[in-house]
């Protein structure tokens, strides 16, 4: 590394830029390393959420537990996933906590959540180990991961918290296929251990790695007072200016529009969750075999992990509140998808409906990731989409323990219904998303109106 002379400017708004830095000078390597090592950690950490209920045929039987406690574990572990995420990102921005300590705080987590599926002598230390802990130290690591990126690419976070937030989902799939077809009351007890290990030593290694840049950078090579060279840069900051200013998670709140994003991420999380944790009774309810259903949520998994990369690369190019609009309505109508074409026993239509549905669920998750830094800037991200993503908290509980409650009670059919409602819902909520302090028409050349205040020489 090299010792470089930034500078600090100002715009109009008061909104600060340190540029003059590459990535290279600060941390010796270039900046999407600071996206390939939180993808590997994210795909870590997604089999808890997303291949967890394939192997509720043999925890059951393993242990005694009720066909409930699958849905209230996953919903348990949402729960703790998602409360880590503000208290993580306050103490990451204090310097109470480094990134590196958050990663291995997430790696004991995994491997201690997994150990509690194979060796709990009762329920209460699976809720307590696969819930607690499992679902705290994901949360580490997937608070830490996601801000990461919008540090590094603050001109261009889209595609790139895509991408990331996409190992979330397909990192899954290899154990989706694992626990439905090889595991059983024989050999969980080494398969699970072993996969923990496995999981958090890609969490633990990915995190050695794992460095902030300072607050308020900018890259070298991107003028953030000019219209940029790169067509890729000066489309994506046309239709997602930077934010006007700073803003701490409290002036987010008065906004707001902080908690207006609160909601429309409940909604669609629990959504996102119900489709989850129901898919797999669904199917196999309705009469499709035990490889089919797997096949479904594989599927699931890997369109709901790639959507996230191509979904921020479309929010880049058109725009991220219209995006989530088109991806708010798409998920609500494949939940009625999902249930007539498994009601009537097609299962290419299972299939694609399955797809559909994982596209739609997972693209929510790197919009209003990206959407936060747009509307509220990167400094404080840590925390204003800690407080975002803390609807998760209601989410998981709503999604997977009460979506149980109203399948057991009113049938399928009541419950994708319910839930098609709500992800609409979450669309007509979209429609009043507005970038705070943005004054009509003030833009120029697609970039936030800004002038040069003040250039001193500093580092």
């Amino acid at each position: 590394m090299t010792a470089a002379t930034y500078q600090e400017i100002t715009d109009k708004n008061g909104r600060v830029y340190r540029v003059g830095e590459s990535d290279r000078d600060i941390m010796g390597r270039p900046r999407w390393t600071m996206v390939v090592l939180p993808w590997v950690a994210m795909m870590a950490i997604s089999s808890s959420e997303y291949a967890f209920t394939s192997a509720e045929d043999t925890l059951s039987a393993a242990h005694g537990w009720h066909g409930a406690h699958i849905f209230w574990l996953l919903a348990v572990w949402v729960f703790f996933q998602a409360a880590v995420a503000f208290p993580a990102g306050k103490m990451r921005e204090s310097g109470r906590l480094s990134a590196r300590s958050a990663m291995l705080l997430g790696a004991l987590g995994t491997v201690l959540g997994y150990l509690a599926l194979a060796y709990a002598p009762s329920v209460f230390w699976a809720y307590l180990g696969f819930g607690l802990f499992g679902g705290g130290g994901a949360g580490f690591v997937y608070a830490t991961c996601i801000n990461m990126v919008g540090k590094w690419y603050p001109e261009r976070k889209g595609g790139k918290t895509g991408f990331v937030n996409g190992g979330f989902a397909y990192g899954s799939v290899p154990f989706i296929f694992i626990f439905t077809n090889y595991l059983d009351l024989g050999n969980y007890g080494a398969i699970l251990p072993a996969a923990g290990l496995f999981l958090a030593g890609a969490v633990a290694v990915s995190g050695l790695f794992f460095r902030d840049p300072p607050k308020n950078w900018w890259p070298a090579h991107v003028d953030p007072l000019k219209v940029p060279d790169d067509p890729r840069v000066r489309r994506a900051l046309a239709k997602n200016p930077p934010a006007v200013r700073q803003f701490t998670p409290r002036e987010a709140v008065r906004t707001g529009m902080l908690p207006l994003m609160w909601i429309c991420l409940l909604c669609t999380a629990g959504v996102n969750i119900f489709g989850i944790s129901a898919q797999v009774p669904f199917g196999k309810e309705m009469g499709f075999a035990g490889g089919i259903v797997a096949l479904a949520m594989s599927l699931k998994a890997v369109i709901n992990g790639a959507g996230r990369g191509v979904i921020g690369w479309i929010s880049d190019r058109y725009g991220r509140r219209q995006t989530l609009l088109l991806v708010c309505v798409v998920l609500g109508l494949a939940q009625i998808a999902v249930y007539l074409s498994g009601s009537i026993g097609s299962m290419p239509l299972f299939l694609l409906a399955s797809m559909v549905s994982g596209f739609g669920g997972g693209a929510i998750f790197p919009l209003f990731a990206a959407l936060t830094a747009d509307y509220f800037g990167e400094n404080n991200n840590a925390s204003n989409y800690g407080l975002v993503y803390s609807s998760k908290l209601v989410s998981g509980i709503v999604g997977a323990g009460l979506g149980k409650l109203v399948i057991d009670g009113w049938g399928y059919g009541a419950a994708f219904s319910l839930a098609a409602g709500t992800s609409l819902l979450a669309a007509g909520l979209a429609l009043f998303l507005r970038q705070p302090g943005r004054k009509p028409g003030g833009m120029r050349h697609g970039l936030a109106e800004t002038e040069l205040v003040a250039r001193p020489a500093t580092g």
